[in-house]
């Protein structure tokens, strides 16, 4: 499921506030010392040995310790003073409302082809805000640009290791990605991949392709300038992702972008794949990767899974759908013959991933009694006709399946909705949408998930 920024309080240009909000305990592990201590939902953790943790890495260090004074309070307002010893490798078991608790850092970068502003308005807060924070990139693999760093930020991201961030490279000359970022800092950027080389820091990059822009000798200029910080026993730049822009029919008329087309996906394809091969050499890696969109789109197979490596970026797209695949080979090894009851079911999925599907459903139908329908999807409401699944909003669904034949239940990817709620990008609610559909919706999470759905049997038993 896709994750947002949190619509908690931002930072105002850059600063943190005086002091931190509390974490407040959102959940607590079974047997753990949190349990064990008395915690419950709602609590308020106001510090660690005398320290107010700024975010949850502040909140691991300070938790290390073997002798722990906590500052708790309750939803009632009542406070208290707790001490412990633990193991130093002991958490307490606790899981917080919030990753950031003195608000999250903001981009100040005016990208055109950022996502963030290709949404229409009237959505829920958190759709709109652009976060560039290292933290969310530490924590989770968010990406950032690193042009809002305080000295304070590169001293603490020296002394905490907090390695490897995922960075938004899109160009390394100084003066194209100045132009693309809208911001002259973007232009630091081979100084910063230095001072990552230097301190033994690394970082996960990504390029954003947009046509006309950062393409052809500027692809080729960005790839090798990154693949020269990645050879040794501790490369600063682990590996690079090259993935495609995304554009949607609520960014300006005169942004100046083109869309990516078959033939631009070609011609990357043909430039990339030969670099990776000379990055494979040299480096003892692909290095460079682009993602699934690429092939999908210039209508070209997928590469292997073995060309992936270790997915680096995988949550970048870049083999994401090779691995999906994979899991489904490997979910539908033994198949039985057939089934006891028929069954009759369709799974919906971005209209760009379909075709890549089709051979995975075949091989479902081969079941006698089995019929599962695929339904590739548009998405009108980004104007966008070959899109991936995560895109697809509600009403994108309730528009595209009008007049389908939906079998008895339709099998909905969980990656359409907001992690932790059941909300689509077009703020549409799950059991809205769900209502409006002729046939009953189940959620499904990877492989094994559908594979038993199409069975009727539990997912561990595939």
């Amino acid at each position: 499921m896709w994750n947002e920024p949190s619509a908690g309080v931002a930072l105002v240009d850059g600063e943190q506030q005086r002091l931190p909000q509390p974490a407040v305990v959102e959940r607590v592990e079974p047997d753990s010392i949190g349990e064990e201590l008395g915690f419950q939902p709602g609590d308020r953790l106001l510090s660690v040995n005398g320290v107010r943790p700024r975010d949850l890495i502040d909140l691991q260090f300070l938790v290390s310790a073997e002798e722990l004074t906590l500052e708790v309070e309750d939803p009632d307002g009542t406070l208290h003073r707790v001490e412990l010893e633990k193991e130093a490798d002991e958490g307490l078991g606790l899981a917080f409302t919030e990753a950031l608790f003195d608000g999250l850092r903001q981009c100040n970068n005016h990208c055109p082809f950022c996502f963030i502003d290709q949404q229409p308005p009237g959505h829920r807060r958190s759709l709109y805000f652009k976060d560039d924070d290292y933290r969310l990139s530490f924590l989770y693999g968010s990406y950032l640009t690193l042009t809002n760093l305080t000295d304070a930020d590169w001293r603490r991201i020296e002394e905490q290791r907090l390695s490897p961030l995922f960075v938004s490279v899109h160009a390394t000359d100084p003066e194209l990605r100045s132009r693309l970022l809208v911001n002259p800092r973007a232009g630091l950027l081979l100084e910063q991949l230095a001072w990552f080389q230097q301190r033994q820091l690394q970082m996960h990059a990504q390029v954003v392709v947009c046509p006309g822009l950062n393409d052809g000798p500027a692809l080729e200029r960005t790839l090798l300038d990154l693949a020269g910080f990645a050879a040794g026993d501790w490369p600063a730049v682990l590996s690079a992702a090259v993935v495609p822009v995304g554009l949607t029919r609520y960014r300006p008329a005169d942004d100046g972008l083109k869309p990516v087309d078959p033939a631009c996906a070609r011609r990357v394809i043909a430039q990339v794949e030969p670099l990776q091969q000379r990055f494979s050499a040299e480096l003892g890696s692909r290095f460079a990767w682009l993602s699934d969109e690429w092939y999908l789109m210039a209508g070209l197979p997928l590469p292997p899974r073995a060309s992936y490596e270790d997915l680096p970026q995988e949550g970048n797209g870049v083999g994401s759908i090779r691995a999906f695949l994979e899991a489904m080979d490997a979910a539908t090894a033994q198949l039985p013959k057939a089934l006891e009851r028929p069954r009759r079911l369709s799974w919906v999925v971005g209209k760009l991933v379909a075709e890549a599907l089709r051979p995975a459903v075949d091989r479902l139908n081969a079941v006698r009694g089995l019929e599962l329908l695929l339904h590739g999807l548009p998405s009108p409401y980004w104007g966008q006709d070959q899109v991936v699944t995560g895109l697809l909003t509600g009403s994108d669904l309730l528009e595209g399946l009008v007049g389908c034949d939906l079998g008895d239940e339709l099998l909905l990817p969980a990656v359409m909705l907001r992690q932790g709620e059941p909300l689509f990008l077009d703020d549409q609610r799950l059991e809205s949408v769900a209502a409006q559909l002729p046939v009953p919706l189940r959620l499904v999470q990877g492989a094994d998930e559908i594979v038993a759905a199409c069975l009727g049997i539990e997912p561990s038993a595939v």
